[in-house]
């Protein structure tokens, strides 16, 4: 078991925290007590209404309201109408950003991420700090990154989408 994170971790561009979550364990707490963890491998940043490929390049609404908000927010959207997908609001208040939580080391995919850490969208808007369901602990790993284009937004356009704003656990 390593050390919780606290909130001041994500209260940096998204650019700085999503290479860092990398190696991070997320855990899980279920009402009876089992603790589900796993270690992130894979990140991607997304950041403010400029970035085609960030779901506040459309600006402000319901949907997109919590990205303009506090650092160290759950933002849980549903992709394709059946897969939950875990994001952490990072930065500052009014500048949209936040990482999507882009695969773990032996749950590849965010889909199967959230499936098997039974994150659904009751986690949206939950703050991570001082939380005790669900929480970010560090236990001093810190892998070799390197970085890719994001995934599953063609959308965005070359620019956007080639943009290398995906940090993977080298050997992942």
């Amino acid at each position: 078991m390593g050390r919780r994170i606290d909130a001041e971790f994500f209260h940096r561009d998204a650019l700085d925290v999503a290479p860092d979550l990398v190696g991070k364990i997320l855990v899980h707490r279920l009402p009876d007590g089992t603790e589900l963890r796993e270690r992130i491998a894979e990140t991607e940043a997304y950041r403010g209404e400029e970035d085609k490929g960030c779901h506040a390049s459309k600006g402000r609404t319901k949907r997109t309201e919590l990205l303009y908000g506090e650092s160290g927010m759950i933002y849980v959207y549903l992709c394709y109408g059946m897969h939950w997908l875990m994001n952490v609001i990072t930065g500052e208040t009014d500048q949209p950003q936040g990482v999507l939580l882009r695969a773990g080391v032996i749950y590849g995919g965010p889909a199967k991420l959230t499936k098997n850490m039974r994150i659904d969208g009751s986690f949206n808007g939950m703050s991570l700090q001082g939380n005790e369901e669900i929480w970010f602990e560090d236990d001093g790993c810190r892998p070799r990154i390197r970085t890719a284009p994001r995934v599953g937004i063609d959308y965005a356009g070359d620019y956007w989408k080639e943009i290398e704003w995906r940090f993977i656990a080298d050997g992942e």
